[in-house]
């Protein structure tokens, strides 16, 4: 039983009523660090700021970001993003074995090389933020990442990690998804 009291869909007002209605749209269900976030109005309501900032990001494609919130979860051990983020890559397409590849290794995923170096760096930047090299923004560059894009897909990967630690904090269920 989750520390906290979550705000029920059938409770919902706002923002809190607008963001859980668009994610049953579009998802079928409510990821569970957003009900968590749901205690904070204020607070879920930037969270859909960034959702919807990424959605419509120029450069960060839906797949890489997934990919992105897949690894890091996986590479940390936070079960709660992992099964959310592999029910998502699964809906993209990939198969158990493709993700079990991936997991082993990063670059072993089905993205465009641009895209699956940017993974590389995300994933690496969170394990073990202090090795990362000058040379990892260069061959980001050159790969025609801009600064913007690479602050992007880092803070977007390591943004996750708050809600995965919340969740265990607050005693919330076992995946992102409602249980």
């Amino acid at each position: 039983m989750a520390l906290i009291k979550t705000v029920p869909p059938e409770e919902a007002q706002g923002s809190v009523k607008e963001g859980y209605e668009m994610f049953m749209q579009h998802l079928g269900i409510i990821p569970s660090p957003m009900e968590m976030m749901s205690v904070s109005p204020a607070l879920f309501e930037l969270q859909l700021k960034k959702i919807h900032y990424f959605s419509s990001h120029p450069r960060l494609s839906f797949s890489l970001l997934t990919h992105i919130r897949y690894l890091v979860a996986h590479n940390l051990e936070f079960r709660f993003c992992m099964d959310f983020n592999r029910f998502l890559l699964k809906k993209q397409g990939l198969s158990d074995e493709d993700i079990e590849r991936m997991e082993e290794d990063p670059s072993a995923s089905l993205l465009e090389a641009n895209e699956n170096a940017m993974l590389n760096f995300v994933v690496h930047a969170a394990i073990a933020p202090g090795s990362v090299t000058e040379r990892n923004f260069y061959e980001l560059k050159e790969l025609g990442w801009e600064d913007s894009d690479i602050l992007d897909a880092l803070s977007h990967g390591v943004n996750m990690i708050d809600h995965a630690i919340m969740m265990q904090v607050f005693q919330m269920g076992q995946d992102c998804m409602l249980d």
